[in-house]
């Protein structure tokens, strides 16, 4: 109609994982207009609401304006302004797809648990495995080395970086690894040392996992632990192959349940590599 205004429309994607909960909105064309990020806390519908509004106030949208939301995640069935919920494995493939079109396997180190994702050319998902070993593996395996040498969770990667003489962690369980950590700190180990030793720990077991499902190249690394230096280093170094790293890896579940969000609404948003 002649004069009518064209008002574009926005979806989002709400991630709520074991420890902390992403929200991202995108627009028509699948660029991110907004973020949110938070920690769970035990309350997982507070922390997607939480998060969701964090998005729209960075979007300067309202809650009005976003067309369809889609929750993903552990927690995704408690997101109660959600319209649909798809799976964490499917949402980190397509999101992980978006950024860097050529990913052929997808390792996502969560707070709980770590995922080894291998997919198609075509982006269908071919094969998945998840741990089994308690928080092994997983980036609550380093919060219990935080906690115990009292070091914020951020400086962890960075000071293990400076390890000349690694520990060797043989545990495979988080309370048994709180242990061991102070086991060496009674022995005068080095920080450094202890903290590359744990993690060793957690690539060698990912590297185990990744490999049930084949590991092929391009491999994208998501989830909260991907903005670890050292865990990407290391990764790296055992693998003998660069990995696809973005500054949205911790929002890629995320960015997954937003572009099927948008399918829903009858967009459709080609895998461009959008490497921010």
């Amino acid at each position: 109609m002649a004069g009518m205004l064209f008002q574009e429309e926005y979806v989002a994607g709400v991630d709520v994982g074991s420890t902390q909960a992403k929200a991202v909105i995108l627009n028509e064309a699948g660029e991110i207009t907004g973020r949110g990020l938070g920690d769970v806390k035990g309350n997982v519908s507070q922390a997607a609401r939480e998060v969701f509004d964090m998005a729209l106030i960075n979007a300067s949208l309202r809650e009005d304006d976003i067309a369809y939301v889609i929750g993903t995640g552990y927690g995704r069935f408690r997101i109660a302004f959600g319209d649909a919920q798809i799976t964490e494995i499917s949402c980190h493939t397509r999101g992980a797809r978006h950024l860097f079109p050529n990913t052929r396997t997808v390792i996502d180190i969560g707070g709980q648990d770590t995922k080894a994702i291998r997919t198609g050319r075509d982006g269908n998902v071919l094969d998945f495995t998840m741990n089994d070993k308690c928080s092994a593996g997983t980036g609550r395996f380093l919060g219990a080395a935080a906690m115990v040498l009292e070091i914020p969770l951020p400086e962890l990667g960075p000071l293990a970086l400076a390890s000349q003489n690694p520990v060797k962690i043989t545990t495979t369980c988080t309370v048994f690894a709180e242990s061991e950590i102070i086991s060496y700190v009674a022995k005068g180990k080095k920080t450094e040392d202890i903290l590359m030793g744990m993690h060793e720990s957690i690539a060698q077991r990912t590297i185990s996992l990744a490999q049930r499902v084949g590991i092929e190249d391009e491999l994208t690394f998501t989830g909260g632990v991907s903005r670890n230096p050292c865990m990407v280093k290391l990764l790296e170094q055992f693998l003998g192959m660069k990995l696809n790293v973005s500054s949205e890896s911790q929002y890629i579940g995320a960015i997954g349940a937003a572009l099927f969000a948008l399918e829903r609404i009858g967009g459709h948003v080609s895998e461009k590599g959008m490497n921010a």
